[in-house]
């Protein structure tokens, strides 16, 4: 199931931050493309990985600093077009209706929360993983997690095919984020067994998990369950 839209129009304010933080991730992107072979140097020294920050399981004395600097970084990193693109997508059709629900300041505090917790969730289960940590999914993650709490009912149209037959079908965020999730619990169970990334499927499913459930709890806490002040948008 491959979402293309949602049925859910923006009543206050325009995705302004939403639309930053595309651009961001692009010219992030496609500077990763321009260091062609020194790509993985860049992603070793500056993105986060979790071993540097945890010693045997436990938290590294002195490594919150530069470990918080690093996970920043890394949200806005990705590891190939498609990648990229799926995660630019899933934020552009959820991340409206958070924004004009929070407000521009609160929504990029949530966005960047959200961000730091699923990649430090994710570090806790994988304290000796030596590999990079990067992607924007994490933060989306808690995106998706608002989302199904703020518009259960609203309706996500979606690419569905069965062998050769596809169709696009309307199903609630109440049923399809569920299952979204449900697959990211899945395969993060699986991948515990997992002795390398390969394995796992190249996939840190655990900082999916930790963004969902950190979507909600952050809502709470920065007042997004409280329905907004009419607000005018020029047309």
């Amino acid at each position: 199931m491959f979402p293309i839209r949602d049925v859910n129009p923006r009543r206050h304010r325009r995705p302004v931050v939403t639309v930053v933080l595309i651009a961001v991730n692009a010219l992030m992107f496609f500077y990763e493309l321009s260091l062609g072979e020194r790509l993985e140097g860049f992603l070793m020294s500056s993105a986060f990985i979790p071993d540097r920050m945890f010693d045997g399981g436990a938290i590294t004395p002195g490594e919150w600093v530069p470990g918080f600097q690093s996970a920043l970084l890394s949200m806005f990193l990705h590891g190939g077009w498609m990648h990229f693109l799926g995660n630019m997508l899933f934020l552009w059709i959820f991340g409206d209706n958070i924004e004009d629900r929070l407000g521009h300041i609160k929504y990029l505090v949530f966005y960047l929360l959200a961000g730091l917790a699923a990649t430090f969730v994710y570090a806790y289960v994988s304290p000796q993983s030596g590999i990079p940590a990067i992607g924007a999914s994490g933060a989306i993650a808690g995106v998706l997690g608002a989302y199904l709490f703020l518009h259960p009912m609203a309706r996500i149209v979606t690419v569905v095919w069965i062998v050769f037959i596809i169709r696009l079908v309307q199903i609630p965020a109440i049923v399809y984020l569920p299952i979204w999730f449900l697959i990211q619990a899945w395969s993060g169970y699986a991948s515990l067994g997992a002795t390398t990334p390969e394995e796992a499927g190249g996939v840190a499913w655990f900082a999916h998990i930790g963004g969902f459930v950190a979507g909600p709890i952050l809502l709470l806490l920065l007042g997004g369950f409280r329905k907004p002040r009419p607000v005018s948008v020029l047309s």
